[in-house]
């Protein structure tokens, strides 16, 4: 099977984009609760970026970088203004072991690099694969919190926050 491609997302993708979601959301509960608006969902306010992963027209992953919230710096002790977060990201089941989620992850770190930016992100303790990605590229845990809701089994949502490889908190 040939590589996907990985682009900066267009307009003219998001129906694409909500589609291969509901697909991931159906198998994974991802995200947690299912938005009234995915559109939106998909282009969270502070957005800086977004990519997909091609496979012709077929939607097989995305990523978004956003602004980091004051909350989420003070976690890794840098300023706001110094870092962007990796938001929205996931493959659809046909990407899986194809490395679409790393190479997905790759572009927004690249990105940001370019940018000057250092890269942060938050994922709930029930996403174990993704946590299995991030802790495999190196991405360092800084801290852990109870989220302000609950999961698809009932439990108080435990967010980890990770930082970069390569970036160290104050």
């Amino acid at each position: 099977m040939e590589e996907p491609g990985i682009r900066r997302r267009r307009d003219d993708d998001m129906t694409a984009c909500v589609e291969a979601l509901a697909t991931v959301h159906e198998m994974d509960r991802y995200p947690a609760r299912w938005p009234a608006d995915p559109g939106s969902w998909l282009t969270p306010d502070g957005l800086l970026d977004a990519w997909v992963a091609m496979d012709g027209t077929d939607v097989l992953g995305h990523v978004a970088l956003t602004r980091t919230g004051h909350a989420m710096a003070a976690e890794v002790g840098l300023p706001p203004d110094e870092l962007a977060s990796v938001a929205r990201l996931f493959a659809t089941a046909s990407a899986r072991r194809r490395g679409v989620a790393s190479a997905l992850l790759a572009t927004a770190t690249a990105a940001a690099a370019a940018g000057g930016l250092r890269l942060v992100l938050e994922v709930e303790d029930g996403g174990g694969p993704a946590v299995a990605l991030y802790e495999g590229a190196g991405w360092r845990l800084v801290s852990s919190r109870s989220g302000d809701w609950t999961t698809a089994d009932g439990r108080t949502a435990l967010l980890h926050t990770y930082l970069a490889p390569g970036t160290t908190a104050r």
